[in-house]
């Protein structure tokens, strides 16, 4: 299997579309902000100086994620999780690039934000983002460099939202049965619903 170069992309795809390439903007507008003012739940990602990369998951209220008043930066909180910490040692250890993807339950429309990520733990800042009872262990500060609403054709694919192509939950064991049983160490020694229970006192 021969693998594929850069001038292969010429020949299995055509050019994108004038407002394909246009639609990208340096800052986040008003349907940018409406947006991510709805939106619930947004993944990131990043690359480190050593080449590590990572994406994971953020969520919250709608809104979570505030944008400035020119629509040039964003405001992340960064929450109780399991303490890796992957994707901000990557941040912090390099130039910052973040890559945000915005999802709304029951829209196909994705926004998308790139940009250059910093940290603060300051603490006047924290008080705006008191969610769950709780302030954010730290904010990430993302200055934004490119936005814009991705095609819908993923999520339309997958259907996401559509009721019937929801999976129940016992085709696959709970997630800590799944990595007990790839560590080899037996059953875990609760019950999924107790794991449940102790993340909801932990969000």
């Amino acid at each position: 299997m021969k693998p594929l170069d850069l001038a292969d992309l010429d020949r299995l795809y055509k050019p994108p579309g004038k407002l394909v390439l246009e639609k990208s903007l340096d800052h986040v507008e008003k349907h940018g902000r409406a947006f991510i003012g709805l939106s619930t739940f947004c993944v990131i990602s990043s690359a480190g100086p050593d080449g590590s990369i990572d994406v994971s998951p953020r969520g919250g209220e709608p809104g979570f994620v505030h944008v400035s008043e020119d629509g040039r930066t964003l405001y992340l909180p960064d929450r109780p999780g399991n303490n890796r910490l992957d994707n901000i040692r990557n941040l912090l250890s390099g130039p910052g690039h973040i890559g945000m993807m915005f999802m709304i339950p029951g829209f196909d429309d994705v926004y998308r934000v790139n940009g250059r990520a910093s940290a603060t733990d300051d603490p006047e800042l924290f008080k705006q983002f008191v969610e769950f009872g709780k302030e954010p262990r730290l904010i990430l500060v993302v200055a934004v460099e490119e936005a814009f609403l991705h095609c819908p054709k993923a999520i339309m694919r997958a259907r996401l939202w559509d009721p019937e192509a929801q999976v129940e939950r016992s085709a696959l064991p709970s997630g800590a049965e799944m990595v007990m049983d790839q560590l080899n160490l037996g059953k875990p020694q609760v019950s999924n619903e107790a794991i449940i229970e102790s993340y909801k006192t932990q969000l």
